[in-house]
């Protein structure tokens, strides 16, 4: 028999679970227990599914590892085979490591800021670089959802344990904890006084093409808001049933359309990076909003049609626009 583990679990689980099926095993019977960790994104999980970057296999017996190709024959993916500790280990690197993309590439974008250089730009020189890609160099409010918070938080303590402190990953999470306050601090310099300003929100989901708002940066931006006495008219294309429910964000308002939302606001905040908000027609809601400033927290638009239409508009990493 062969027990198979596709989560995402501290390394040395399969010697517990192996040690565990031996202690239990009154009948003698053989086990194999190997790690096949899965590599599926949200929103993206069938495509993941039938057409995997790579398979990997973490098997002790040549039975298991046999049995593990024979069933991954027809997906013709490269396969790694090694032992359980190292499958269970590359999950969470793997994972780690986007998170690490994202929370340099933010702090990158503190420095363009000062500096007066363009984040964007700068992502496209490194990401053109084949050694590191442009893949997860996108700057915003930093990351969430149910993978990446629990899982380096979790790989922090599994080193923690093993004696091996990981302090560049307590830097990652400190730099994406930043990144929300600082863009909330460019909000509070640019309007003022929160207090009773109407601000519209588009986007409560951690990222597009899902309805997920676990640990969503988004949704704890809306909370903050909500607790400096703004007036937050929401809109996500598929998280507001899910947002409605959480007690932090209760006294939101949920408008039907993005540009519902935006209308009589006294500014918007872009916190999730929705095709529908990238291609809305902005003069719309120019003519919408009461007053039109744009906080950009995915850097979604473009700043030159953002000053053309007459926009005051702030993003991440770039310089601020101002109609002219």
């Amino acid at each position: 028999r062969v027990i198979v583990d596709k989560s995402t679990v501290p390394v040395k689980t399969g010697e517990k679970v192996a040690e565990s099926i031996k202690r239990y095993n009154r009948h003698g019977a053989n086990f194999d227990v190997v790690s096949n960790p899965e590599f599926l994104r949200e929103g993206c999980a069938v495509a993941d599914l039938m057409h995997p970057d790579r398979i990997v296999i973490g098997a002790q017996s040549e039975h298991a590892i046999d049995l593990m190709k024979k069933v991954y024959e027809p997906f013709m993916a490269p396969i790694l085979v090694t032992d359980v500790n190292s499958a269970e280990l590359i999950k969470h690197c793997a994972n780690s490591f986007l998170a690490l993309k994202i929370s340099y590439i933010n702090a990158v974008s503190a420095i363009c800021e000062a500096s007066g250089a363009d984040v964007e730009r700068v992502a496209d020189g490194i990401g053109m670089d084949h050694r590191i890609g442009r893949d997860f160099l996108n700057v915003g409010i930093g990351y969430g959802g149910s993978c990446f918070p629990k899982d380096i938080a979790a790989f922090i303590t599994i080193s923690e344990r093993l004696g091996v402190p990981f302090n560049l990953l307590k830097e990652v999470q400190r730099i994406n904890t930043a990144q929300k306050e600082r863009f909330l601090k460019a909000i509070r310099e640019t309007l003022w006084v929160l207090r009773e300003k109407r601000i519209a929100v588009w986007g409560l989901t951690f990222k597009p093409d899902t309805d997920d708002v676990r640990s969503s940066v988004a949704i704890a931006l809306v909370a903050d808001l909500l607790r400096e006495g703004a007036h937050v008219i929401a809109y996500d294309p598929k998280g507001m049933g899910k947002a409605a429910a959480i007690k932090t964000i209760a006294a939101a308002e949920f408008a039907p359309s993005a540009l519902e939302a935006v209308n009589n606001a006294e500014a918007l905040i872009v916190a999730t990076e929705w095709n529908e908000f990238a291609n809305i027609d902005l003069a719309v809601v120019k003519e919408k909003m009461r007053t039109p400033i744009v906080f950009d927290g995915r850097n979604l638009l473009d700043p030159e049609t953002m000053r053309y239409l007459g926009f005051h508009y702030h993003s991440i990493g770039r310089a601020s626009v101002k109609p002219g």
